[in-house]
Parts: C-alpha cells; structure tokens; sequence
C-alpha cells in the first residue's frame, strides 16, 4: 500500500536516455504501465519501471513519455504523493477528476499517427486489443518492444529478479489439495468446451498448487506460471526455490519446468493439444499480450479467470483461518496502541518509523506470524491525508498528541492475512475532527449490518458508506472494500466495494472476505480511516423475496474504535448498540491473549468499555 519516501526524484537524464532509444525503434510514445509480467499490482524491485523512471512509486499508476513531453496518471489515492514525488520533467495527469482521461483514453485522443512503443509482456491482451481498435481511428497503433526500453535505461543498477525459497502450505490451512483444485478447474474446463487453462497471476499459481513464496515483498508469492490440459499440469519455476519436500508434495502429477521456458512451450500448445474449431485454450482477461502472441491468433479466448472465482470463495478452513488469524493479530494491536499511549503521555519523543517498527515487533511475536502484508502506513497530523503515505525511516514526522493519528497496517499469518486501520487522538480531538470520525463510524457501521439479496455487488453497495459523509458535504477518493487472500495479497479480486463499474460484474458471494473502510481526508491536515475485514455470510431474514437467499457480514478485524472521537450527539441507538456489541465481543476474544501485558489489558478493557 504505502511506499516510504514522498522526496522529489529528478529523472531529467533519465528522460533523456530513454527518448534516445525511443527514436532509435521508431516509436513517437512509450508506455510504462505499474504491473509486471504478471499483472501484479505490487512488484518485486527490479520491476518497478514506472517508479524509476518518473519517481512516483504509488502502486497504480501509469506512465506516458512522448518526444517532448511525459504524462503520469494516477488516482485520488495518490494526488498528494504524485505531486512530491515527481519533477519538473511530469505533468500529474488526477484520473477521476473531471476532463481526466484514463491513460488508454489519452492514447488514442491524443496521439494522431504515431507508432507506441509497449513491452508485450505490461499490457494485459484484452488491453492491447481494445486500444489497438482505438488507435486506428487515429492511424495509430502499438508497437511490441520484447526488449523494455526502460530497462536498458536502468541497466546494471537494475536489482536482479528474486527466486527465494518456496514452502508448501499444509492442508490444515489451506483445506484442500492441489490435485482437488486441478480436477476441480478440469470439470469447468470441460464444461465451456477449452483444452486447457493458462495461469499467469502469482497468487493464482499460489493457491492452486499449496505453495508460498517471497519473491514479492509482503506477497506470500514466488515468479511462476501454469498450464493445465485434460492430462497434463506443469509449473514454470526456478528449479532452485524447491526443495525435495516441496517436490514431494507436488508428486507425478506436476511436471516441472523452467520459468524461462514457458514462453517456448505456449508456442507449441496448440499444436500438441489438436484444438480444432471447436476448443480454446482459456487465458485470463489480465494475460499479457505476450501470452496471446505465444499461442497465436484462433487459439484461446480471453475471459475473466476461473481460478480468480475460485479463489475468492474461501473453505471453511480458511474462513476460521482469518477469524483466529485476526484476533491473535489484535492482541498485538492492542500491545502497540496501549504502549504509544503510555510513551507520548510520559513525553517520549518518537517517529512515525519507530511506532510502525514497535508495531512489527509485536506482530512477530505471535504464532504463525510470517510477515507483514504490506507497509505500514503509520501517519501523524497532515501525512494522514496522504491515502497510502508511509513513513522514511531516515525523515518522516514526529508522533504528535495533539494531532489524529492513523495506522493502516496487517500481517501474513500462516493461517490468514489481516489488514486493518484505526485512527486515534491522544490528545484533545477539535469538533470538526469529531464529526468527520463520527460520519466515517457511520459508514463503516452501515457496510457491517448491511443485508442485501444474493447476486448484489459492491458497486450497488459503496453509496452505503457514503451516505452519512455526504450529508455533511464530504466524500472519499478511494474505494470502500477490497477482497483480502487467505495468506496471500492483501488485495484480491476480483470483487469489491467501490464506485468502479468494473466492481459491477463480480457480485458479493458468501465465503468472500472484503474490506470495509471509508475515510475522510482534510488535505494538509488530518485523515481519518476506520477498517476492518468482513466476510460475506448467509444471513436469515423473515422473507426471502423472489427466492433469492440473503447475504451479510461477519466481522474478523478485532481492535477498539476509539470513542473519544465519536460526536455522539450525531450517531442513533442502533449505531451506539453496534459499538458496545462489537467492543464486547473486541474485549471476549482478545483479552485472554493479554494476561501477560497487564498494560495493554487495561487499556483494552477501557477501551471497549461501552460508550
């Protein structure tokens, strides 16, 4: 999520170099999406091209060089650190403001007769298609550089691609087979009529097979791919991240290949597999273009992966996973927020880094613990405002106990990944700092009790969280609810709550886990966020209109709600009956996991006193 460091970074020769070798191929334009070969919104080091070669190292964004001029697109989660991060070289393109055309928009709207250039591997093939419809119009069109401009700018500075050891995930977490999920994904297989599935998601891969890597940072995935035919399973992977009991585990069912190779082998496929007119083999709508080109034209359809589908729906196992996972991981937060009170009221004098640090430390202390999920976002006063801002270690602020702090953090679990965002004031909250809390609390009570038919979105549902900032005039740049994997990313699809009409076509189905965490951000000021991780239930109503059945949520995330931010002469029975519910239930399950912190015990037990 948070990147540390918001410094301007010059890239001026940067630029300069890379325009030289865009002459050199002939291309006018040259795009640098976020993701890597593998669609991943974080990034091992030596893919994060757009971040090196603009400054801005957000997770979304996009970069457009030109000749003369170069072009970063990003979202209202990233305004404020765009703006500090990029140099004189940069026009901050705020996608989501009005006349802000996406970045596919701005290529064919305004790049008339131009060749642009695209690594065939950064662009999913449904993109590539898309646009290539819509540069023509233009007399336009991409051009596929294998080679990544960028790259060569980057050269030997460029950090070499990980391959860390890999380890299987036993069945008592993850509560199925690998074979179970190969025939499962066979039998669908079947059914629309393909030959065969290609996987080219890391956490895809992950999950099919019970295996966890860490060549991503905070990303329990290794650099993989997969082929599944009616007779075959193979893995693309360095040989050296295995070891024998890995191998044993996999057995002769799984055979094993190169990472390098895989692109060899897609070009064989087809062939080996006698397709016909009838069958295709199934690639997912975020494969990159390199992948279509492999196989070929004729040869595979592009269509939302059965296996994101598949792993959005979690067992049961997995679903006590992430509630044991989230309680063990409030005792820390319990531990950490207990402990910054008692420092900042004996006037210690500490940084945004050293809390996030202290807030590690706690977390590593727990059973089953394997990281964190993501970096801390650990933000005292105006940082708030910053949606994904983390702290330098080697410059960031002093913790103020007259400022709001947020903390937006999580951590991998062997049996789960947890992510989770309190917002605290140590000191004397104004009444505008109130209200906004409060109408935030608002929204993230309505996502919690909603109940809605079976077959809703996220999308049908965000305007929920919303409904209280908006009676106020306020609003929030970002969505309202991610998917979470089970010991995987911490941001998964394909569902979520949100305003993106993409969000539209994947509804709500019970065993998913989501987020749920409006916000308010008073830029240069304060920002407020209150998260928690629910998962989606099968809920009992009197009726059952049209015959649909009716889902919910269950809250897992068990940490205080700070009351000394709540106006309460804003919030209604039921929300102020919620709270002391949820603080009740917060104090029941965390509590017993505090007996040797009696600091941290009473402060929970304050702090889940009722309102």
């Amino acid at each position: 999520m948070g990147a540390a460091g918001q410094h301007t970074v010059h890239t001026t020769e940067r630029l300069a170099r890379l325009r030289e070798l865009m002459q050199q191929k002939g291309v006018g334009a040259f795009v640098v999406p976020s993701e890597d070969q593998h669609s991943s919104e974080y990034l091992a080091h030596c893919d994060e091209r757009r971040a090196f070669i603009s400054g801005f190292n957000g997770s979304a964004g996009c970069a457009i060089v030109t000749l003369d001029k170069a072009f970063l697109f990003t979202d209202g989660r990233y305004f404020l650190q765009a703006g500090k991060q990029l140099d004189q070289n940069w026009t901050l393109m705020k996608q989501g403001l009005p006349d802000v055309p996406t970045w596919q928009d701005f290529l064919h709207k305004n790049l008339a007769k131009t060749k642009i250039g695209i690594d065939p591997t950064l662009i999913s093939a449904s993109d590539a298609e898309s646009l290539n419809k819509q540069l023509s119009a233009k007399e336009s069109a991409f051009v596929s550089i294998p080679q990544n401009l960028v790259d060569t700018v980057w050269g030997t500075e460029r950090p070499s691609r990980p391959s860390n050891k890999v380890l299987h995930l036993d069945e008592k977490y993850s509560g199925q087979s690998h074979l179970d999920k190969v025939a499962k994904i066979r039998e669908e297989l079947e059914k629309k009529k393909q030959k065969a599935i290609v996987v080219t998601m890391l956490d895809e891969v992950a999950w099919l097979f019970n295996l966890r890597g860490s060549d991503i940072d905070f990303n329990p995935v290794f650099f993989s791919y997969a082929v599944i035919t009616p007779d075959k399973v193979a893995l693309f992977v360095d040989d050296k991240q295995l070891d024998e009991s890995v191998k044993k585990y996999l057995g002769q069912d799984v055979e094993l290949k190169p990472y390098r190779s895989f692109f060899d082998y897609l070009k064989a496929l087809p062939s080996s597999l006698n397709l016909g007119t009838e069958y295709k083999i199934q690639i997912g709508d975020k494969a990159s273009l390199a992948v279509a080109e492999a196989l070929g034209e004729g040869s595979y359809t592009i269509t939302p992966s059965l296996i994101t589908d598949l792993k959005a729906v979690n067992n049961a196992t997995e679903l006590e996973g992430f509630r044991q996972s989230h309680i063990r991981d409030g005792a820390a937060l319990a531990r950490y927020f207990a402990w910054l009170e008692e420092q900042l009221n004996n006037g210690v004098v500490l940084n945004e880094s050293q809390g996030s640090d202290q807030l590690e430390k706690f977390r590593s202390e727990l059973e089953l613990f394997q990281g964190l999920s993501f970096t801390t976002i650990s933000s005292t006063g105006p940082n708030g405002a910053i949606i994904h801002y983390s702290p330098d270690p080697k410059d960031c602020d002093i913790i103020k106990k007259d400022q709001i702090y947020l903390c937006d953090s999580g951590a991998q679990f062997l049996d789960g990944t947890t992510d989770v965002t309190r917002t605290w004031h140590f000191g004397t909250p104004t009444d505008e700092e109130k209200r906004a809390f409060t109408r935030v609390l608002q929204g993230h009570i309505a996502i919690d009790t909603a109940i809605f038919p079976t077959g809703t979105t996220g999308y049908l549902i965000d305007a929920f969280a919303r409904r209280a900032l908006w009676q106020d005039g306020l609003d929030y740049r970002h969505g309202t609810g991610h998917g979470v994997g089970h010991f995987l990313n911490v941001h998964e699809g394909p569902h979520g709550i949100g305003t993106r009409i993409i969000l539209n076509k994947s509804p709500l189905k019970a065993g998913m886990t989501v987020s749920n965490e409006p916000g308010y951000y008073a830029d240069g000021r304060f920002g407020i966020r209150i998260e928690n991780i629910v998962m989606v239930k099968e809920a009992k109503t009197p009726n059952n209109f049209g015959d649909k059945g009716y889902l919910g949520f269950e809250h897992v995330t068990m940490c205080p709600i700070h009351k000394k931010l709540i106006d309460t002469s804003l919030i209604t029975e039921q929300e102020k009956t919620w709270l002391n519910k949820y603080h009740e239930e917060t104090f029941e399950k965390v509590s017993p996991l505090l007996k040797n912190d009696p600091r941290a015990l009473e402060w929970l037990e304050r702090e889940c006193s009722p309102l």
